[in-house]
Formats: C-alpha cells, sequence, structure tokens
C-alpha cells in the first residue's frame, strides 16, 4: 500500500538532493535555486520558501525531475 504523499520544506528538498548527487548550480533571483547532476545531466528548479512547505504538485515535479518514487523520497527524508 503506498504512502500518502508527504509535503517537504525547501532545506529538507535540497538536503535529499544533495544526498543523491545534486549540487548547487546557480540562483535564479531570490527565490529559486538550479541543481544539477554531472552524471545523467538531470537539472531541477527549488523554490526557496524557508518557513513554509512546498505545494505537493511542486514536490512532485521535483521528485520527477529527480528521478525519485516517493517511498525514496521518503526514506531519505528519515536519514
Amino acid at each position: 500500500m503506498s504512502q500518502k504523499f508527504p509535503t517537504a520544506t525547501s532545506d529538507e528538498i535540497i538536503r535529499v538532493l544533495k544526498i543523491i548527487g545534486f549540487r548547487f548550480k546557480r540562483q535564479s533571483g531570490s527565490s529559486h535555486a538550479i541543481y544539477y547532476r554531472d552524471i545523467d545531466k538531470k537539472r531541477t528548479c527549488v523554490p526557496i520558501h524557508k518557513t513554509k512547505e512546498l505545494k505537493r504538485k511542486t514536490l512532485k515535479a521535483i521528485l520527477l525531475d529527480a528521478g525519485l518514487t516517493v517511498e525514496e523520497f521518503i526514506d531519505l527524508l528519515k536519514r
């Protein structure tokens, strides 16, 4: 049975992206950071809102860009 889709802050998402090999590439304005992974040329854009949880649809798009499933993301969040 699948778990409920999680919510997360931008800091939590960035921590998970770094665990799976993404690195900071550049910042677009003051509210979006671009993360890039060299081995497979994947990139994703993370909205930077320190105290707010991102919308589930935004998180789903980031996970899709990063090639992660919800279960993998939850496991990496627990690290």
